[in-house]
């Protein structure tokens, strides 16, 4: 029996065959577009979720893997592997954390259920340093222990392109949306992994880069200095179907940031997208103390 199975779900951006290769489970989350239930990247790609978005006649709406597919899992993955370290996205944005922990309950100690604060390219980070700890031999209490220990060094800007689906989902009044397409203005947020709030309000990506850029340099040399310095900080880019741009903004990153390690430029999880859109830029650091 193989020792210790790594779980996460689709938010982490890692596709289903990369976690095969890595032996991480990867659960797809789901969907419910007009009614209907899809899988992303089994039933849903990337490219037919923003046909979907982009038509404002379908209604979609963000889901979670049912209690009873998540029990079927954890049972079926414990008669191959003796335990297993189930890293989902971060709680305050999804229920299913709750119920994985509820459910590991079940399971006698073996399902470890980690709620360390990340989603999209910091979740991803987490799960390539539990399987990297994994691979080294770590035990399970000393993986479970630095995710939890490290959970908030981590933070994420985004640049929203459009306020759409902000409006749309009730999360900002008809109202603020209509004043600010007036003015020209767009929201950048940020999330430490409790929730996502309002770090600036700009009129153009380039200003948006520029801040962001300046907000991550004041974390690095300043509550992150130890882990930087030390060589353990990396920065990635997250985008909603704008690639092209993500590119120059690694570029710019790189010149700002020149002892940074470079991890990931992927595109933003599907649960995250659903309530901003297109058009979106963000950059992200993380702990990685076990990149070499």
């Amino acid at each position: 029996m193989k020792k210790v199975l790594i779980m996460t779900d689709s938010n982490s951006g890692i596709k289903i065959d990369e976690g095969k290769n890595m032996d991480v489970y990867v659960i797809p989350m789901p969907f419910f577009i007009n009614g209907s239930e899809y899988l992303e990247e089994l039933t849903l790609s990337q490219e037919e979720f923003y046909k979907f978005l982009k038509d404002d006649s379908v209604n979609i709406s963000t889901s979670q893997p049912s209690a009873y597919y998540l029990n079927d899992i954890f049972e079926k993955s414990l008669k191959e592997y003796e335990q297993i370290i189930y890293i989902p996205m971060m709680s305050s944005l999804s229920a299913t954390c709750a119920s994985a922990t509820t459910i590991a309950l079940e399971f006698g100690g073996r399902v470890h259920v980690i709620d360390n604060l990340r989603i999209s390219i910091t979740q991803k980070e987490s799960v390539y340093e539990a399987v990297k700890m994994r691979d080294l031999g770590y035990s399970v209490e000393e993986i479970v222990k630095y995710l939890n220990d490290t959970k908030h060094v981590a933070s994420i800007y985004i640049y929203l392109d459009t306020l759409k689906y902000l409006k749309k989902g009730g999360r900002i009044k008809p109202a603020a949306a209509a004043l600010a397409n007036l003015l020209g203005i767009r929201p950048v947020l940020y999330t430490r992994g409790e929730k996502f709030d309002t770090f600036a309000k700009v009129r153009s990506i380039t200003q948006a880069k520029k801040k962001m850029i300046d907000q991550i340099s004041k974390e690095l040399n300043g509550e992150f200095k130890e882990y930087y310095e030390a060589g353990k900080m990396v920065v990635s880019i997250a985008h909603t179907q704008n690639y092209e741009e993500a590119l120059k903004f690694k570029d710019e990153i790189l010149e700002a940031l020149p002892k940074i390690q470079f991890r990931f430029i992927d595109a933003l999880s599907l649960s995250v997208s659903c309530h901003i859109g297109a058009g979106a830029l963000a950059i992200a650091v993380a702990i990685d103390s076990y990149l070499n």
